[in-house]
């Protein structure tokens, strides 16, 4: 057994532990006998007390050990979009902003015409929305990754004068639902699941 699947069977026992009554309204997922399902990195998730599935198949790594987390510290508050925010705002995130600009935000630099044309299905998997505010770039994108976490991508094709960019924003009060570290992760996942569906 690796590392990963230790740090998510040791949240699960702790989840189960001290199940929270009202853990299917606080995700929000809906409930089958012990386990749990919801949308999680765009594909239905299952969390049940001995593992975490997404798709079909079991959730061994990383990603796991995210929804995990987010099982353990997601609270009864709402998802707050606005305002969003800088990866770079999120509490102790210093020694994470390199990482994240790179895993979450400059892997997807040369893919930005194609995002632009598969939005639909990117925005569909996601559950997500096209923002249409005159600030958001060439385009943008509002994706969920997690029920109450949301990220905001915006993209700038490259023109005569910029390179291409993108930015990452999370809602508001994300940091209620996620450690800063997990968050980073979680846009990184978000970026890699984007480039699965292009």
């Amino acid at each position: 057994m690796s590392n990963y699947e230790n740090i998510i069977k040791g949240n699960l026992q702790r989840l189960y532990s001290q199940l929270p009554a009202d853990l299917a309204d606080r995700l929000p997922a809906t409930q089958a006998g012990d386990a749990f399902l919801f949308q999680a990195f765009g594909e239905s998730c299952r969390i049940a007390p001995d593992t975490i599935s997404i798709g079909d198949k079991s959730e061994t790594g990383p990603a796991g050990i995210v929804i995990s987390l987010y099982a353990l510290q997601v609270t009864n508050s709402a998802c707050q979009l606005a305002p969003f925010k800088a990866f770079r705002e999120m509490p102790d995130s210093m020694p994470y902003v390199s990482a994240f600009a790179s895993n979450t935000e400059s892997v997807l630099l040369e893919h930005i015409d194609t995002i632009a044309r598969a939005s639909g299905r990117v925005i569909a998997q996601f559950n997500g929305s096209q923002e249409a505010q005159p600030d958001t770039g060439d385009f943008s994108l509002i994706l969920y990754p997690l029920p109450k976490i949301a990220l905001n991508y915006i993209c700038y094709r490259a023109d005569d004068e910029f390179p291409a960019a993108v930015t990452c924003l999370f809602s508001s009060n994300a940091p209620e639902f996620l450690t800063t570290d997990a968050l980073a992760d979680t846009g990184e996942y978000t970026s890699k699941k984007i480039l699965d569906i292009l």
